[in-house]
């Protein structure tokens, strides 16, 4: 049996911790696109750091690496139960640039840590 989508949020909300808040959304392919925000970050003024990114990948594992990253940066002192998946996340993204390989990505306006 699949989860929900409230279910799911409830899932992610509760590993992302306290300064999260959680929404999942359905892109045009009617995949969930998980966006983490923080409650504590502004960015741009007025909009909550969040880890949705256009054109990227927003699947579940993807937006947790961005907040775990996220809250090391930004809360050191924060505690969060997806801090102990730190390791797996830090693998994802070594090899993530490994295979963009030479070809640095340019930063994004929205990569506000």
């Amino acid at each position: 049996m699949t989860a929900s989508r409230s279910a799911r949020e409830r899932k992610a909300a509760s590993q992302a911790g306290p300064l999260a808040k959680v929404t999942i959304d359905l892109d045009a392919d009617q995949q969930f696109v998980y966006k983490l925000r923080c409650s504590a970050c502004v960015v741009r003024g007025y909009l909550d750091w969040s880890t949705y990114r256009p054109g990227e990948d927003n699947g579940f594992m993807a937006a947790t690496d961005r907040w775990i990253f996220h809250l090391l940066e930004k809360h050191p002192g924060a505690e969060a139960p997806c801090l102990a998946f730190l390791p797996e996340a830090q693998e994802r993204l070594h090899q993530r640039r490994e295979t963009q390989g030479a070809e640095p990505a340019a930063p994004s306006a929205d990569s506000d840590t």
